[in-house]
């Protein structure tokens, strides 16, 4: 591969995968397959179409779309030309999508058309968007609004020169995208990264993973979320691996897609897994494909590891921890980690980035003691658009990122997730770490899925609930549960409310929606 610094912009990524991959397939899109060569030809029809657009360099161009390969062709043709990436969630309303492209002052909108029932543009119609010059429409455009073919169309108008020139004056300090965190604490910030710091971080996640050019990579983390985009389609351009978009995270049509389109690499949180693993037919499919599964999470129980290889049969298991404000990227285990490491633990830091856990006054705690997460390197975001205030309180004057993870880090540096501040809970004047009951309550044969919180109480100030999914064809009942905890955990950790579902709620990631279950009305009787 050639040195990163010499390519270490998108544009230039894509034509040195072109040349290399040649005619070798790009995208697999149900079906519509695109090679590498003419995925770069497209690409640079959309950067001429957004010029013939007004898109100037630094101009914001959002994308309100399920993963297809449009999406990437839109985002890299917006940013072959200074464009700066917005992706905004399918899950968002109308009034949430335009708090996103108001703060972003987003200039060209490349939305969906018909999806899950809605014509998604509708649903701006009210919305004041005084910075939006135009919107393009993919699939489905209606009568009046600009089509996908209609937009390409523009760029006959535009030459191959003006093209040329915007992409020369990218570089790898370049603004590429601003990513909104999810807002659980507030209104979502805006989070600016550069061309060069993405490619440096993905570069080598892809690296120290194998990934390479036979890969058939099925990306069914949503495209507008770090790790679909990121640790998505943007480390398969890097290695010229297949990257076959998915948008419905349901357990039996990604298990076919597995056998039909023999599918080695896969990215998820545990839930992703748990879930496949859950699904009373898997033995039945031919999965003898997958190579590569990469997760991480505050709670990957060692069982899940040691299940994703025998069941599934991933030959490579590893484990990884980011976070949008890092480029998604901050440390990673080794492949050849022994399992015990990679269920525990997250890796280590990737070269030239920092990971330290300290306590409240910014100190470094000891290893083996709890801290929350800090990290500081080249993968750390420029800042959140327009919000200095919300800057400086991420990232400190000797530049490290508080993440508001709660950490342990062992002799070898290798980095434990234990929780978010922000999730814990005390019992009777004891820290308790939902990640932590989890993780020793999936140990239960009946659990299949298991989540914490916690939740008021009069006596102990508040207790556990727990809210579990059961394997297929188990029994549990709640009595059960509780008197089995009491013999593998400290007594205040034992969850003292528990709740068995069909299913636990996921947010637009795949994650845990623990703001679903916080909203979940205790039973009468607790």
């Amino acid at each position: 591969m050639t040195a990163l610094p010499e390519i270490a912009t998108l544009p230039r990524m894509l034509a040195l995968t072109a040349e290399r991959q040649g005619d070798a397939p790009a995208i697999d899109d149900e079906g519509q397959v695109l090679s590498w060569r003419s995925l770069h030809v497209l690409v640079r029809r959309a950067a001429r179409a957004f010029i013939a657009l007004g898109v100037q360099p630094g101009d914001r161009v959002a994308v309100w779309a399920p993963n297809l390969h449009e999406w990437i062709v839109a985002a890299l043709g917006a940013q072959s030309v200074g464009g700066v990436l917005v992706p905004v969630s399918t899950r968002m309303k109308g009034l949430e999508a335009a708090d996103v492209l108001q703060q972003s002052r987003a200039r060209v909108l490349v939305s969906i058309g018909e999806f899950l029932d809605r014509y998604y543009p509708d649903l701006l119609k009210d919305q004041p968007l005084p910075d939006l010059r135009a919107t393009v429409v993919l699939r489905s455009a209606r009568e009046g609004d600009l089509g996908w073919e209609a937009f390409l169309a523009k760029a006959d108008a535009v030459p191959e020169a003006a093209l040329a020139q915007r992409e020369a004056a990218i570089g790898p300090d370049s603004l590429s995208d601003i990513l909104y965190t999810s807002g659980t604490t507030g209104r979502p910030k805006g989070v600016m990264t550069t061309h060069g710091q993405n490619l440096r971080a993905f570069e080598t996640w892809s690296g120290v993973l194998g990934m390479h050019g036979d890969d058939r990579y099925l990306v069914i983390n949503p495209f507008f979320h770090s790790a679909g985009y990121k640790a998505g389609w943007m480390a398969a351009l890097i290695r010229g691996a297949l990257i076959v978009p998915h948008q419905v995270f349901e357990a039996e049509q990604i298990l076919r897609r597995i056998q039909s389109e023999r599918i080695s690499f896969l990215l998820g949180p545990p839930t992703l897994f748990l879930t496949l693993l859950s699904h009373p037919q898997v033995a039945d499919f031919d999965l003898t494909s997958l190579r590569v599964a990469v997760t991480g999470a505050a709670t990957v129980p060692p069982v899940l590891v040691r299940r994703m290889r025998e069941e599934l049969g991933f030959r490579t298991v590893v484990t990884a921890y980011g976070l949008t404000e890092c480029c998604g990227f901050a440390t990673i285990c080794d492949p050849q980690d022994d399992a015990e490491t990679i269920a525990n633990t997250c890796g280590h830091a990737i070269p030239g980035v920092e990971v330290r856990c300290a306590d409240a006054e910014g100190r470094s705690v000891p290893a083996g003691e709890p801290g929350e997460v800090l990290i500081r390197g080249y993968n750390v975001m420029q800042g959140y658009l327009e919000n200095e205030a919300a800057t400086r309180q991420a990232i400190d004057a000797e530049g490290w990122l508080h993440t508001g993870d709660v950490g342990v880090m062992d002799e070898r540096g290798y980095l434990r997730i234990t929780d978010r501040l922000k999730d814990m809970y005390i019992v009777g004047g004891f820290n308790c770490y939902p990640a932590e009951i989890e993780r020793l309550a999936a140990a239960h044969p009946a659990v299949a899925q298991i989540a914490v919180i916690g939740v008021p109480d009069e006596r102990q100030g508040e207790v556990g609930r727990a809210f579990l999914v059961l394997r297929p064809g188990a029994t549990l009942d709640a009595a059960s549960f509780i008197a089995w905890c009491r013999q593998h955990m400290t007594n205040y950790k034992v969850p003292r409310h528990v709740d068995i579902l069909a299913g636990l709620p996921l947010n637009a990631t795949g994650k845990v929606d623990k703001l679903a279950l916080r909203q979940r009305p205790l039973p009468a009787n607790a």
